[in-house]
């Protein structure tokens, strides 16, 4: 292996814009952390009046933004702090960062000039006040573009589609969905929009004095980029916004650099001329370096203002929950990602309101209470989650005849408030459980080989105890719980290197054989649980997991402006799932009593909830199972007297249909004993 070691006197410099904050970390030649520093939004930078470093809109539902120019600004004060301290910037040899994902920015026309001409002498936030075409940046809270999702899926074929493309299927919070948003709505803006930038390029910018490329990483939350040839995607542009190739510029890859550092740093804070900016990227990846991941098998667990799950895969598999990226440091992997808004923000809410704003009190709650709190869950969202997609709501439950061992015969039933010790486990569980339930269900290592946990929260031991016990292996944290900053020195040092040898150099080439003499070091916090807890956590998560499914009915019902009623089959009631497909035919050529090649464009199949099963699909591409309930825009078949048996393949037949207002059609199918004696119990259906 060749040598990959760093300049002695070197430094590195990395980033990290969250949230709520901008945070900094040097790195010296040996990968120990030389100087940090932080500068936290609400507080120090109180004239934007940001709550949490954002902005609700009370007005619009779901958008959530962030000032543009208080970032500027939070890098003015950062960087004057560490010029306060002492750090010598002439050793700096190269800096990177990383920003919260998913969030843009709009350069007004002619900002890359202003960009090019900085005067040394005048902070960036005089200078910067007018170049934006929209001031208040939408971030990865907002949940106000649903609407431009489903139309960005449909133009592309459809949500699974969308992901096997890009790597997610669409997000509220994804830039592309956001950048039509502004193109339907501010026409204008979006014509004097010179660059689109993601957070972490626009940082990169103001470094460079230049508009600096997204890179591939951060580049696939958008919607927008081909994953597997990573480029802008033609179909997924053209589904977005006119024009919007030249307004986003080039990609590139996460170590590549993006130029060398502007001249207004030179003069005002003595960098040397020849300081390399690497590649910016989002938080996670970043955390994803900074932990050193690159084993698949491990996982990552980020508990911030967002919680995120991630790990390594050698492909490609497109879902609808998870995403998927290209590894930060190695081009050949990816990352896989789950993301939960309601993290820190509302454990904090939990706390204050049943801890007395003390997190003593809150570990002795969580240490006093007995494990699977007593079949007492929870389900807590402060704000829009992501995953699932629920509304702001609270939910309890509490599970009788639940003996820990089997969930046979056992019911929930809902109240309206724990005590506030249960409270707070509930909580941590329900996060905890959600997490694993939600990565099993994307094919995550069960169990994982270990988990890292970094984040302001990893550094409570009683949430660490409970990971350990809820996914049954070893915990391990690094040196600081702000691992993204740190992963954005390590990848500045990583892109110098590759940079200094010409050619892509593996990362943990750079730590091999000396991890533990670095602070990337990372040491055992907490032992596996108890297998027998672990099995009996399994079964809360299975349950727990099925009330998720039913409050996702009832949100997808109220979407639809529908009621449910139960569907009633072999004298039997089961509770129903509703999903969704896009642009299914009914094949009725040969059926006369049918319209030729019915064309549904909205259609909701119903499955029994318990047992879960899967749905096969036909090869007319309809899907068939106990109960299927199509409910459908278009034309509408004349009035059926009596109702035709619809044959399907097996032994499935449409036995009912119901003909209700046009354009509207609601057809019923029952799978059936046999083909000679169709199921004749009654079905209550959707009501309008």
């Amino acid at each position: 292996m060749e040598d990959c070691s760093l300049p002695q006197d070197a430094l590195f410099l990395g980033f990290d814009c969250s949230t709520q904050s901008l945070k900094a970390t040097v790195l010296d030649a040996n990968l120990k952390i030389f100087a940090t520093e932080v500068v936290n939004f609400d507080s120090e930078l109180p004239h934007y009046k940001t709550k949490d470093g954002v902005y609700r809109d009370l007005l619009v539902n779901g958008r959530i933004v962030s000032p543009t120019l208080m970032w500027v600004e939070a890098l003015d004060l950062i960087i004057r702090r560490l010029d306060m301290s002492k750090l010598d910037f002439g050793k700096i040899v190269a800096v990177s960062g990383s920003a919260q994902q998913h969030g843009s920015v709009y350069w007004k026309k002619g900002s890359s000039m202003v960009l090019a001409s900085l005067d040394s002498k005048k902070p960036l936030v005089d200078q910067l006040g007018d170049v934006f075409s929209i001031k208040e940046s939408p971030i990865w809270m907002d949940c106000s573009t649903t609407e431009q999702c489903r139309a960005i899926e449909e133009a592309v074929g459809g949500a699974l589609e969308l992901s096997k493309l890009t790597g997610s299927c669409a997000h509220e919070r994804y830039a592309g969905p956001q950048i039509r948003k502004i193109f339907e709505t501010q026409p204008e803006v979006y014509k004097n929009t010179e660059r689109i930038s993601l957070i972490s390029s626009f940082m990169a910018s103001l470094l460079i004095g230049g508009h600096a490329c997204i890179d591939h990483t951060d580049g696939a939350g958008m919607n927008l980029m081909d994953i597997k040839s990573r480029a802008w995607s033609k179909k997924a542009l053209e589904a977005t916004a006119p024009d919007l190739e030249e307004k986003l510029g080039n990609l590139a890859p996460a170590h590549a650099v993006a130029g060398l550092i502007s001249n207004y740093y030179v003069e005002r804070y003595h960098f040397k001329s020849t300081c390399l900016v690497v590649q910016w990227s989002g938080d996670n990846p970043n955390s994803l370096a900074g932990l050193t991941l690159n084993t698949p098998g491990d996982l990552a667990i980020s508990l911030g203002t967002s919680d995120t799950v991630f790990g390594i895969s050698t492909d490609h598999k497109p879902s609808l929950q998870g995403h998927t990226f290209p590894d930060p440091v190695d081009a050949e992997d990816y990352m896989v990602m789950l993301v939960y808004k309601n993290g820190s923000l509302t454990r904090e809410d939990i706390r204050n309101r049943c801890a007395n704003h003390s997190w003593e009190v809150f570990n002795t709650y969580l240490q006093q209470t007995p494990p699977l709190n007593g079949g007492k869950i929870g389900f807590y969202y402060k704000e829009h989650e992501i995953l699932p997609p629920l509304p702001i709501s609270e939910h309890r439950y509490v599970l009788e005849n639940f003996e820990n061992d089997s969930l046979y015969g056992s019911r929930e039933h809902r109240v309206h408030e724990f005590d506030a010790p249960s409270e707070v486990r509930a909580l941590i569980e329900g996060q905890l459980l959600s997490m694993r339930a939600h990565a099993e269900k994307i094919g995550m290592p069960s169990p994982p080989r270990r988990i890292f946990a970094t984040g302001g929260a990893s550094t409570n031991e009683c949430i660490l105890s409970l990971m350990a016990s809820i996914f049954g292996c070893n915990i391990y944290t690094v040196q600081r719980p702000d691992s993204a900053s740190l992963g954005a020195a390590l990848r500045a040092a990583h892109g110098w290197l590759c940079r200094e040898k010409g050619a892509f150099v593996p990362i943990k080439y750079m730590y091999m054989d000396k991890l533990e003499q670095t602070s990337l070091s990372c040491k055992l916090s907490m032992p596996a649980g108890d297998q027998e807890l672990v099995a009996k956590y399994s079964l809360l998560m299975k349950k727990r997991a099925e009330i998720e499914n039913d409050l996702e009915i009832w949100r997808l019902c109220r979407i639809r402006k529908l009621s449910l009623s139960t569907l009633s089959y072999s004298g039997s009631s089961n509770p129903a799932v509703l999903l969704h497909l896009t642009q299914v035919t009914l094949p009725g050529d040969s059926y006369p009593t049918f319209p030729l090649s019915l064309h549904l464009t909205h259609v909701s199949i119903l499955q029994p909830m318990r047992p879960h099963a899967s749905l096969p699909s036909t090869p007319s591409g309809v899907c068939v199972f106990t109960h299927i309930v199509v409910l459908a825009t278009g034309r509408p078949p004349p009035k059926l007297t009596p109702p035709p048996r619809y044959p399907l393949p097996g032994d499935h037949f449409l036995t009912n249909i119901f003909h209700f207002t046009p354009p509207t059609l609601l057809v019923c199918a029952r799978r059936t004993t046999s083909p000679s004696s169709p199921a004749t119990a009654p079905l209550t259906t959707f009501t309008s």
